[in-house]
């Protein structure tokens, strides 16, 4: 993962309420907010860091009923990648609940948005609506969307899907195969995650927990910059 922390990778907080540090980046963590909140700590070397005041797996009582949920959340962080710090295009395959057949690699000359999620994980149902309109936006614009749910059988996930409007695909994935394929791109059991491949397959950027509209349109914006 040493390539994921290069400098020049952007950190930005996605809750309003952040503290900052200077403290080394790890590979896989960071902050990014909409324009509105794009509030930062420059350090040494253009590395932008943001820390948010409480991850949400601290030892907190918020910590616990994520527990009590079965579930372990992301920390609400994102990390963006520059395109020159960028690793090897990620390769992954599956079967579709509808039976399609999907490898990213076919996909590549789009971006492709990869959500990790299953039906009874509380912040997969907040960002919901997030990933549906951003869906039908950038959808339009050229930008691929799947899912990949790590625990759901066809019933709940299609239940999911129709109460939230959810059209793009969902890979079933209760092995991790999938997520085992990504080369460490999602932490286990960090759910819900969202990943914004490039155009070549190679990972721009993370959502750690539940995806926020204003920042995922931003994300895939810069992203959709780099093809123009």
């Amino acid at each position: 993962m040493s390539d994921q922390s290069s400098a020049g990778l952007t950190r930005r907080s996605s809750n309003p309420s952040s503290s900052y540090s200077t403290a080394g980046p790890a590979a896989w963590s960071g902050a990014h907010s909409g324009a509105s909140r794009r509030s930062v700590l420059r350090l040494g070397g253009g590395l932008l860091v943001a820390v948010p005041l409480l991850a949400a797996c601290s030892g907190s009582s918020d910590a616990a009923s994520d527990a009590s949920a079965g579930y372990v959340s992301g920390d609400g962080v994102v990390v963006e990648i520059p395109p020159e710090g960028r690793a090897e295009p990620l390769a992954f395959q599956g079967t579709t609940y509808d039976g399609g057949d999907f490898d990213s690699t076919s996909l590549r000359g789009a971006p492709l948005v990869v959500n990790v999620w299953y039906a009874s994980c509380p912040p997969c149902r907040v960002e919901a609506p997030a990933l549906k309109a951003a869906h039908a936006e950038y959808g339009a614009k050229g930008v691929e969307f799947v899912g990949v749910n790590t625990r759901d059988q066809a019933g709940p996930a299609a239940a999911f899907e129709e109460t939230f409007g959810i059209t793009y695909p969902s890979i079933p994935d209760p092995d991790g195969a999938v997520l085992y394929a990504m080369d460490g791109s999602v932490p286990p059991n960090a759910v819900p995650t969202t990943l914004i491949l490039d155009a070549e397959g190679r990972v721009a950027a993370r959502i750690s927990g539940a995806a926020d509209q204003s920042t995922l349109e931003s994300l895939l914006d810069t992203v959709l910059a780099e093809g123009a």
